[in-house]
């Protein structure tokens, strides 16, 4: 069996919590994030979303950033989630000086880019035409944390911060890095709110995954980082958990949709279980996509009965608390994976009221004590690109 990448570090933001503590007592208590937004104008008033109830001003002040810098929503909260994970590491700046950094987003500094395009052509605010970059992004955190290590982005849809949490891995496992930040940040934007309401995918309710009566998805933002730390280097610290294996796949079969057989989905889950030398029936619990879309939703389900057949170990979706926080969901289901880990508990799906009649299936739905081992995270992304992760529990 793969011992695993070991993850001494862990930070999150969301509609939430603004840190570790408030996001564990919300999943605990029930209590979702969704409302309407606030932050930017938009004709879509009655579609709920998870939003950060913090404006970027509130943000540049308490991160004490001169309001004239590039720094985009999706920087600040990247800062304040990977943030929390240095600190919760302990990590020195000596340590940070060789520490690589990995950020997934799918937006970049789209926020900034929709608020002032207009002034650009009259030469104000120019300064924000870089921050459109995904990559700029991933730089302005590392820059204000001082992290000098290896910087790469990943911008992969939805997949993106579960497939930055591979690369790390990927990365120590290689002996390329020692030590190394992972996870991804993504924000709320005119064009991600129009995009997916023009596909007809969100509700103008509060999602409900794998329910028979789901109407569709409710957008997120938020960010999440995990520090993973090679073994020899890690001395006396504190191991929150492992990364066990990961696998990626892609069904290629539609822009947008999954395949009706889940192929990728899949795929993705068996390399996990081969990448950790797991077989499926170790496998605890399963913290599923489940965007609450009549396509996900099904397609995931198809796939984890095709690896786990009528074994099916418990499963839930988070996203009916903090919506689809796009590129950021791999690295917050990571954290909360983590958190369940440790409190030896299983966060549950909420508002599911009836099985969808193709499957059966029948999710965790309130909030449970369980012996828990094994976590296998699932983060699908458009264009097919998915990518499972499985966590552990520190054997040593």
């Amino acid at each position: 069996m793969n011992k695993g990448i070991a993850v001494t570090g862990m930070g999150i933001i969301s509609s939430i919590g603004r840190n570790q503590e408030e996001t564990y007592k919300a999943l605990i208590s029930g209590k979702n994030g969704l409302s309407f937004i606030e932050n930017f104008t938009t004709k879509h008033t009655e579609l709920p979303a998870g939003e950060v109830k913090i404006t970027n001003k509130e943000l540049l002040a308490s991160l004490k950033i001169n309001p004239t810098q590039p720094y985009t929503r999706v920087s600040l909260l990247g800062i304040i989630a990977a943030k929390e994970a240095i600190t919760n590491a302990q990590l020195s700046k000596e340590e940070l000086s060789n520490c690589g950094f990995i950020s997934g987003t799918s937006v970049g500094g789209m926020d900034a880019t929709e608020k002032y395009y207009s002034d650009f052509e009259n030469g104000v605010n120019t300064q924000f035409i870089k921050a459109q970059h995904p990559g700029f992004t991933t730089n302005q955190i590392a820059n204000y944390l001082d992290i000098k290590g290896k910087i790469a982005t990943i911008s992969t849809a939805c997949s993106s911060a579960a497939n930055a949490i591979m690369l790390g891995c990927r990365m120590i496992e290689s002996g390329k890095l020692k030590r190394v930040i992972v996870g991804g940040s993504d924000a709320l934007t005119k064009f991600t709110l129009n995009g997916f309401n023009s596909l007809m995918i969100l509700s103008n309710q509060p999602c409900k995954p794998f329910d028979d009566d789901r109407k569709g998805l409710n957008l997120g933002e938020g960010a999440a980082y995990l520090v993973l730390e090679a073994d020899d280097i890690i001395g006396n610290k504190k191991v929150l958990g492992r990364v066990k294996g990961y696998g990626n796949a892609n069904d290629s079969f539609h822009q947008t949709a999954s395949s009706p057989e889940g192929e990728g989905a899949y795929l993705a889950m068996k390399k996990a279980l081969k990448s950790a030398g797991l077989d499926h029936d170790q496998i605890d619990y399963i913290h599923a996509h489940g965007t609450a879309t009549r396509n996900n939703d099904l397609s995931e389900s198809t796939a984890i009965h095709r690896v786990f057949g009528n074994k099916l170990p418990e499963f839930s979706s988070t996203k009916g608390y903090t919506g689809h926080t796009l590129a950021a969901a791999g690295g917050i289901q990571a954290v909360m994976n983590l958190l369940m880990l440790e409190n030896q508990e299983v966060f549950p799906n909420l508002n599911f009221e009836h099985s969808m009649k193709e499957t059966g299936f029948y999710p965790v739905i309130i909030k449970k004590q369980k012996n828990l081992n094994y976590i296998l995270s699932n983060s699908f992304g458009f264009g097919g690109n998915c990518t499972s992760l499985i966590f552990g529990k520190d054997e040593d």
